[in-house]
């Protein structure tokens, strides 16, 4: 192939083909457990978590409840992918050989997204929510006055144990338990002019895939984690747990939790609770869908 202008712009075409191609191909699990949230600017500040609308018989003026508000921020992160082709093999004419990179950089910028929100979720024990705890905690502060005042009584979300951690989540409602923040798109992007610096150096053209985005957590009492055996009872004490979670001031959530999130090695107890078997009954068949993801091992 001849360099020139024309070929590097139809080399790019084809390239960025590929790319998209595989990019809409690939399945993801990241919109079931996460809400998309736009970015316009560095980070966005989540001063609305923890306050859970509610409706009263309007009899006389209209009652405003002073409602507690939250500091909890995400910040935004750059991320990248990148590759170099070196022009003797455009001259060669072995493009061939580097669509199938193209298209599996289409693929991973699909699949970043469930990389980073299933990650966060492995991390909820450890990592901070709006009320400043982890976001599976025993200690969750909840307090009987909606603007966050009076003596709080903890809240648990979590089960302790000594195995896998297996995840029961409500995904029922608006916002979901994480938030995935987006504030660019992942696009590709080419460096291929002639005069450019690094083509004249490392006789090499340079492709690279890059996005700002970031996660963090929701509502807390939209999820459950637990590391006790998967088992129909623990599973049920989950359940239980989950649907009794109350909002600052007492009033109960209305929780309904309809997916559980395990790892690849708690599928098959997973199923065995939730997916009814035609020989034997089982009282928590259909209460659930199951979701293992490749993420979470």
């Amino acid at each position: 192939m001849i360099i020139t202008t024309g070929a590097l712009t139809a080399l790019f075409t084809a390239f960025k083909a590929e790319f998209q191609n595989a990019q809409a191909a690939t399945p993801t699990d990241w919109q079931r457990i996460a809400t998309l949230v736009p970015s316009s600017s560095a980070s966005n500040t989540y001063g609305w978590l923890g306050q859970f609308p509610t409706f009263r018989e309007w009899i006389g003026d209209r009652v405003l409840k002073n409602m507690a508000a939250h500091s909890y921020s995400i910040t935004n992160k750059k991320f990248e992918s990148s590759v170099g082709v070196p022009r003797d093999s455009i001259e060669d004419d072995e493009i061939g050989v580097y669509k199938p990179l193209f298209a599996e950089m289409g693929r991973a910028s699909s699949a970043h997204p469930d990389e980073l929100v299933f990650g966060l979720l492995k991390a909820g024990l450890t990592t901070l929510c709006y009320d400043g705890q982890n976001f599976f905690d025993i200690d969750h502060p909840v307090y009987p006055q909606t603007d966050g005042t009076g003596t709080a009584v903890s809240v648990s979300n979590y089960q302790d144990g000594t195995g896998p951690a297996w995840y029961l989540l409500d995904v029922s409602r608006a916002v979901k338990p994480l938030i995935f923040q987006k504030r660019r798109e992942y696009a590709l992007k080419a460096m291929t002019s002639l005069d450019d610096e690094n083509v004249f150096m490392r006789d090499e053209y340079r492709y690279g895939v890059d996005a700002r985005t970031n996660v963090g957590f929701g509502f807390w009492q939209f999820a459950y984690c637990s590391k006790a055996p998967l088992t129909a009872e623990n599973y049920g004490l989950a359940r239980a747990a989950m649907k009794n979670f109350r909002a600052d001031g007492g009033r109960p959530l209305g929780v309904n939790p309809g997916l559980l999130v395990v790892p690849s090695q708690l599928e098959g107890a997973a199923r065995k609770i939730l997916v009814k078997d035609a020989d034997n009954g089982n009282e928590w068949a259909g209460t659930a869908e199951v979701l293992s993801p490749s993420w979470l091992g």
